[in-house]
Protein backbone atom coordinates (compact mmCIF):
# COMPACT_ATOMS: atom_id res chain seq x y z
CA UNK A 1 0.00 0.00 0.00
CA UNK A 2 2.80 2.54 1.17
CA UNK A 3 4.01 1.98 -3.03
CA UNK A 4 0.75 2.67 -4.13
CA UNK A 5 -0.12 5.65 -2.37
CA UNK A 6 3.12 7.51 -2.97
CA UNK A 7 2.25 7.18 -6.71
CA UNK A 8 -1.25 8.60 -5.74
CA UNK A 9 -2.75 4.73 -7.29
CA UNK A 10 -3.91 3.71 -3.49
CA UNK A 11 -7.62 3.10 -4.87
CA UNK A 12 -5.33 0.22 -7.12
CA UNK A 13 -4.71 -1.86 -3.91
CA UNK A 14 -5.14 -5.73 -4.05
CA UNK A 15 -5.33 -8.27 -1.10
CA UNK A 16 -2.13 -9.87 -1.62
CA UNK A 17 -3.87 -13.28 -2.02
CA UNK A 18 -5.14 -11.98 -5.39
CA UNK A 19 -2.23 -10.00 -6.22
CA UNK A 20 -0.07 -13.16 -5.92
CA UNK A 21 -2.51 -15.17 -8.28
CA UNK A 22 -2.79 -12.48 -10.88
CA UNK A 23 1.48 -12.09 -10.60
CA UNK A 24 2.42 -15.28 -10.30
CA UNK A 25 4.42 -14.63 -7.12
CA UNK A 26 5.24 -18.59 -6.91
CA UNK A 27 6.22 -18.61 -10.39
CA UNK A 28 9.48 -16.92 -8.59
CA UNK A 29 12.02 -17.72 -6.65
CA UNK A 30 11.44 -16.76 -3.17
CA UNK A 31 13.27 -15.71 0.00
CA UNK A 32 11.86 -15.13 3.01
CA UNK A 33 13.18 -12.73 6.20
CA UNK A 34 12.63 -13.91 9.80
CA UNK A 35 12.83 -12.35 13.38
CA UNK A 36 12.09 -14.63 15.97
CA UNK A 37 10.45 -17.04 14.05
CA UNK A 38 8.02 -14.48 12.37
CA UNK A 39 8.07 -14.13 8.24
CA UNK A 40 9.08 -10.05 8.34
CA UNK A 41 9.51 -9.89 4.49
CA UNK A 42 10.06 -11.99 1.25
CA UNK A 43 11.78 -10.86 -2.34
CA UNK A 44 10.63 -13.06 -5.25
CA UNK A 45 12.93 -12.63 -8.21
CA UNK A 46 13.47 -14.16 -11.89
CA UNK A 47 15.76 -14.49 -14.25
CA UNK A 48 15.58 -11.19 -15.22
CA UNK A 49 13.69 -8.69 -13.03
CA UNK A 50 13.20 -8.02 -8.70
CA UNK A 51 9.73 -8.49 -9.36
CA UNK A 52 8.86 -8.10 -5.58
CA UNK A 53 9.66 -6.70 -2.12
CA UNK A 54 7.91 -6.89 0.66
CA UNK A 55 8.77 -5.92 4.56
CA UNK A 56 6.44 -5.62 7.29
CA UNK A 57 6.01 -1.84 8.31
CA UNK A 58 7.03 -2.60 11.67
CA UNK A 59 10.14 -3.35 10.53
CA UNK A 60 11.12 -0.69 8.57
CA UNK A 61 14.30 0.76 8.58
CA UNK A 62 16.02 -2.00 10.16
CA UNK A 63 18.37 -3.22 7.09
CA UNK A 64 15.88 -5.66 6.22
CA UNK A 65 14.92 -4.95 2.42
CA UNK A 66 19.08 -4.03 1.64
CA UNK A 67 19.62 -7.92 3.32
CA UNK A 68 16.73 -9.52 0.59
CA UNK A 69 18.03 -7.52 -2.29
CA UNK A 70 21.73 -8.72 -1.45
CA UNK A 71 20.27 -12.06 -1.08
CA UNK A 72 18.45 -11.94 -4.00
CA UNK A 73 21.25 -10.34 -6.16
CA UNK A 74 23.60 -13.30 -4.64
CA UNK A 75 20.95 -15.75 -5.43
CA UNK A 76 20.00 -14.45 -8.35
CA UNK A 77 21.36 -13.66 -12.23
CA UNK A 78 23.55 -10.58 -13.04
CA UNK A 79 21.58 -7.61 -14.25
CA UNK A 80 18.46 -8.07 -12.36
CA UNK A 81 16.27 -5.27 -13.34
CA UNK A 82 13.50 -3.35 -10.88
CA UNK A 83 10.68 -1.16 -11.71
CA UNK A 84 9.74 1.56 -9.25
CA UNK A 85 6.28 3.59 -9.46
CA UNK A 86 6.48 6.92 -10.19
CA UNK A 87 6.16 8.91 -7.55
CA UNK A 88 7.74 6.40 -4.93
CA UNK A 89 10.88 8.43 -3.83
CA UNK A 90 11.49 6.04 -0.97
CA UNK A 91 11.73 3.07 -3.54
CA UNK A 92 14.02 5.09 -6.00
CA UNK A 93 16.59 5.93 -3.11
CA UNK A 94 16.50 2.79 -1.92
CA UNK A 95 17.27 0.88 -5.14
CA UNK A 96 20.23 3.11 -5.81
CA UNK A 97 22.01 2.83 -3.19
CA UNK A 98 21.49 -1.02 -3.17
CA UNK A 99 23.22 -0.28 -6.95
CA UNK A 100 20.76 -0.06 -9.11
CA UNK A 101 21.14 2.12 -11.74
CA UNK A 102 17.96 4.33 -13.65
CA UNK A 103 17.99 2.95 -17.14
CA UNK A 104 14.73 5.17 -18.32
CA UNK A 105 11.06 5.54 -17.91
CA UNK A 106 8.27 3.33 -19.08
CA UNK A 107 4.17 3.59 -19.06
CA UNK A 108 1.88 0.56 -19.47
CA UNK A 109 -0.94 -0.81 -17.32
CA UNK A 110 -0.41 -2.01 -14.18
CA UNK A 111 0.70 -5.61 -13.54
CA UNK A 112 -2.09 -7.63 -11.57
CA UNK A 113 -4.58 -4.91 -12.05
CA UNK A 114 -4.44 -3.69 -15.77
CA UNK A 115 -7.45 -0.80 -15.61
CA UNK A 116 -5.05 1.37 -14.09
CA UNK A 117 -2.31 2.97 -16.12
CA UNK A 118 0.97 3.76 -14.27
CA UNK A 119 4.69 5.36 -15.17
CA UNK A 120 7.73 3.31 -13.39
CA UNK A 121 11.31 4.10 -14.04
CA UNK A 122 13.20 1.34 -14.77
CA UNK A 123 16.28 0.58 -13.30
CA UNK A 124 18.96 -2.49 -13.38
CA UNK A 125 21.75 -3.54 -10.99
CA UNK A 126 25.03 -2.76 -11.70
CA UNK A 127 27.52 0.04 -12.52
CA UNK A 128 28.01 -0.86 -16.10
CA UNK A 129 24.16 -1.23 -16.56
Amino acid sequence: MDELQSAGLAEAFLPLTVAAERENLFGYEILVAEQDGVAVGFVAYGPEELAWIYVAPECYRKGIGARLVRAALDAGPSGLCVEVLLGNEAALSFYKSQGFVEVGLGTGAMPGNVQYAVSVHRLIYGSDA
